[in-house]
């Protein structure tokens, strides 16, 4: 609830010295009086005697009451209505074994997973979808909204399980396939890899190209330290050995298929700069969200007023009838 004047509030301030006047007026006012008081002194007081205070506070409660009305007590009825416009985002995520290299902790895949779980957590009404990729490329998840659902199925990624290779431009073309017929105003490829493009039969300039006219935006991430970075590989016989071996990303070809597509190429070193991408990323591609709202007041001062002129009444009713003092 809230008051459309409340200015008139100001005036309760008074209303402890009404309540106070009444009751010294009432109190030193004499009754009836007698020469000889002897043959009334067992007298007993009597209920009106005990009430004598009514008619004093039936005058307060109604004058708050009335100041209560006169400052026009509201109910606020507020209805927010939000259009959001979101974004059509796949992921396209490279599993190929390289990404076990361990200049991430614990490793180039699960820091990357881990960071898009945390992106896919971040959207609101973005349909977010996952296609993975080695030698070959297979779509994870469809474009969603059901986030729970799509960081299952990251969860559910490994490396090792397709065919080892890197086929950049035909991961990158299925991704714009299942964009091409959305009917969202945008539509973003955001992909992932630390190598260089050779396996499949589409480069990705050409998959740019598609994408380009299709109006969809490729954020590329490439991932490694520079230099080299080391690699845990199994010898048939020493056994597991870490190895150091050079990072190569084809930087150049990534950066041509951002700048392409009017996207933006970022190179993450370490976890937190990939975490700090992912967080660029979101900000470039914010959800459009518009919020109309609409109030509704709905006048309350009858609930005080009515009340408060019915105390008022009775007050002056008792003070003339049954609480009547003889001067």
């Amino acid at each position: 609830m809230t008051f459309a004047q409340p200015y008139w509030l100001i005036l309760l301030i008074f209303i402890p010295l009404v309540g106070w006047s009444s009751w010294r007026t009432a109190s030193s006012r004499a009754g009836m009086r007698f020469s000889f008081t002897k043959a009334i002194g067992d007298t007993r007081s009597t209920w009106k005697t005990k009430l004598r205070w009514l008619p004093s506070l039936l005058r307060v409660s109604g004058l708050t009451l009335a100041i209560l009305a006169m400052a026009r007590p509201q109910n606020l009825n507020v209805i927010q209505e939000r259009f959001a416009e979101g974004v059509d985002i796949m992921m396209v995520l490279d599993t190929s074994t390289s990404m076990r290299a361990e200049d991430f902790r614990p490793n180039r895949f699960e820091a990357a997973k881990a960071v898009g779980a945390e992106f896919i957590q971040g959207r609101t009404s973005d349909r977010v979808g996952l296609i993975v990729f080695a030698a070959n490329a297979y779509t994870q998840a469809p474009l969603t909204l059901d986030y729970a659902f799509l960081t299952q199925m990251l969860a559910e990624v490994e490396v090792g399980v397709i065919e080892d290779g890197t086929a950049i431009g035909t991961a990158l073309a299925m991704a714009v396939n299942r964009l091409k017929d959305t009917e969202a105003k945008s539509k973003v490829v955001i992909l992932l890899t630390d190598g260089q493009n050779n396996r499949g039969e589409l480069s990705p300039e050409t998959a740019a190209e598609v994408a380009k006219t299709l109006g969809v935006r490729v954020y590329s991430i490439g991932v490694g330290q520079y230099g080299e970075a080391p690699f845990v590989v199994d010898h048939p016989f020493a056994g597991r050995q870490r190895r150091m071996v050079p990072v190569e990303i084809d930087e150049e070809m990534l950066q041509a298929v951002a700048d392409m597509t009017g996207g933006k190429y970022f190179r993450a070193t370490n976890n937190r700069a990939l975490q700090d991408i992912y967080v660029q990323i979101g900000e470039l591609e914010k959800t459009k969200i518009e919020e109309r709202v609409y109030t509704d007041f709905e006048e309350q001062f009858p609930m005080f007023l009515f009340p408060g002129l019915g105390l008022l009444f009775l007050e002056v009713l008792l003070a003339s009838t049954l609480f009547r003092r003889f001067p």
